[in-house]
Formats: structure tokens, sequence, C-alpha cells
């Protein structure tokens, strides 16, 4: 486990196994998107939603978003594991991003732990928003979530040449190389900047 081949550190001696941990950056686009039409014309064929309702549900949607982004990678990627179990999974899910963080086929989440994530949170959302609106939330996060994908994509790849763009670039490459407890917002920083992470304690030097 862990060998580095010419482009990537291999993570399972199963090629099968092996083979579900690279995906090709267009794949969450061409997955997500039908299923972003398909409830957005729910919300407005079965459920009826105004033009205001989907502007209303529209930046609901987006700011829970950059909550749930900012606090799984806060709390779930960065957690602080003693197991070796729990130090292997957190190693899966996001060590790896950081051994290794240009590494194309790894910036974008695999569709098996993707479909099982976005069904808990659809169950979890389910128990606070009203039936009539779940659709456009649900279609709005996962947009979202795309423009995380996206974005986190760009600060590895792409120069990102723009004011906005050099500023998301610049921040999320310190949290790869400041060796801070900070920065865990991607696709903005506004958690950041509300619970004070924007800079944080030095990470232990191993």
């Amino acid at each position: 486990m862990n060998k580095k081949t010419d482009s990537s550190i291999r993570l399972f001696e199963n090629d099968l196994l092996e083979a579900i941990t690279h995906v090709h950056p267009i794949t969450p686009l061409v997955m997500w998107s039908p299923v972003t039409c398909y409830l957005l014309w729910r919300s407005y064929t079965v459920h009826a939603l105004s033009f205001l309702d989907f502007v209303t549900w529209f930046f609901i949607a987006i700011l829970v978003w950059t909550f749930t982004e900012y606090t799984v990678h806060r709390f779930v990627f960065h957690y602080p594991a003693k197991s070796k179990i729990g130090k292997k999974l957190i190693f899966l899910f996001h060590g790896i991003h950081h051994d290794d963080p240009d590494d194309a086929t790894r910036l974008v989440m695999p569709p098996v732990p993707g479909v099982i994530l976005m069904a808990l949170l659809w169950g979890f959302f389910q128990l606070v928003i009203p039936v009539k609106f779940m659709d456009a939330f649900m279609a709005f996060f996962i947009v979202g979530y795309l423009c995380y994908d996206y974005i986190h994509y760009a600060t590895h790849h792409f120069p990102m040449t723009s004011p906005v763009g050099k500023y998301l670039r610049k921040f999320h490459l310190r949290h790869h190389h400041a060796k801070e407890h900070s920065k865990y917002g991607v696709s903005n920083p506004l958690w950041d900047y509300v619970f004070n992470t924007v800079t944080g304690p030095k990470k232990d030097q191993k």
C-alpha cells in the first residue's frame, strides 16, 4: 500500500480496487448534471415552485453546501485518528491528497462514495426541509458540490488568473503548504472567517 508509481501513489494491491480510486475530472459533471436537471424539473412541474422559490432555495442550498464543505473538510477529513484503522481510513479519504496533491485522478470524489454521501445527506435534510422544497434544495446543493469539485481541481491544475481565482488558489495551496491547522474552505473562505481558522497553530512536524 502507498507505493508511488510513475503518476500516482498506489493504494491497493488489487487492481480493481485501485482502479476505482482514480476518477476522470469530468465524471462528477456527467454523473450529477442529469440528477440536478431532473430535480429542478420536478420542482417546477410537480411542486409548482415560483421563481422566487427557486432563488430563495438556491441561496439557502449554496450556503448550506459551503458549511458542509467546511465542516467535513475540517472535522472528518482532518480528524486526528489514533487507531491504525482510523488513520488508514483518513488517509484513503483525504491524506492521499495531501501526500500527492497534484494527482489529477484523485481530485474529485469517486462515484460510489459520492452516491452514498448524497443519500445520507438527503435523508438528513429531509428531517428539516419541507417536501415541497426538497428537490430544489438538493439540486442546488449538488450545484454547490460541483462548484467545489471544479474550483478544487482548478486550484491545483489551472493558473486561475482572475483576482478571485488567484485568491482562492493561494488560499487553498497555503492549506497544503503552510503547515497550519487552517484554511478548510476550498470554494470560498466564508466559514474560515466565521470560525477564525484563516490562520491556525502549526501542525506537528514529522
